[in-house]
């Protein structure tokens, strides 16, 4: 390379420094700030991250306390207190304190879980189908009437818990003393494929003390 190629490439190269430079000076500020906004944003994040966890770990600590509890009245009160994120947490921690208020023999409390479960609208619908079904069969001061309509979106064909539903209303139905209606229920929990052997087990031992066992269809699991 040539001296004045040299001399230029110099030149060149201090004139880019001098501009730059004069770039950092002129947005020193804003530069300083950028960096701030990033590394604090980071900061942030991970102080967020750890103060979720934190809260998830409580919130965990405490619903486990609160199973300690042998005393079912204790449990409740322990799990009232517990607040879980978003409308399936909370849906989630009303099921166990109704299941504890049963425990404890309040069935009014149990009942009033239950229904704030079953009522919102912003519950999944399979934890809202868990609280309908627990609250036709809990809520026994509750018209039948009323019952069987808590129980109607689980009765369509297809869906996973219709066996249940189907032989919650039987119950109902034979406590109406509807033994006709009743037996058509069983017989229709023997003759779904899609209900647990389970279940068809205890239809079909229903209908036989109902004297009416030899109405149903026998099927096979598959």
């Amino acid at each position: 390379m040539s001296q004045p190629d040299s001399f230029l490439d110099e030149v060149s190269e201090e004139v880019r420094r001098d501009r730059m430079v004069q770039f950092f000076r002129r947005n020193a500020i804003w530069i300083a700030l950028g960096v701030l906004v990033i590394v604090g944003g980071a900061a942030f994040l991970e102080w967020q991250k750890a103060s979720q966890r934190a809260a998830a770990e409580a919130r965990g600590d405490a619903i486990w306390g609160a199973f300690q509890q042998e005393d079912a009245a204790a449990r409740a009160a322990a799990l009232e207190s517990v607040e879980l994120v978003g409308a399936d947490g909370d849906a989630l921690a009303k099921l166990q304190l109704a299941a504890a208020h049963l425990d404890a023999d309040d069935r009014d409390a149990a009942v009033a879980a239950l229904t704030a479960v079953a009522v919102n609208g912003d519950v999944s619908e399979p934890l809202r189908d868990v609280a309908r079904l627990k609250l036709a069969g809990a809520a026994r001061d509750m018209d039948s009437a009323e019952r069987l309509d808590v129980l109607e979106p689980m009765l369509v064909e297809g869906h996973a818990m219709r066996g249940l539903a189907l032989e919650l209303r039987a119950m109902i139905r034979l406590g109406d003393g509807d033994r006709a209606a009743a037996i058509e229920d069983l017989n229709a929990i023997g003759n779904d494929a899609r209900a647990p052997a389970q279940l068809r087990d205890r239809a079909e031992q229903m209908l036989v003390i109902l004297g009416a066992g030899d109405t149903t269809t026998t099927t096979t699991d598959g």
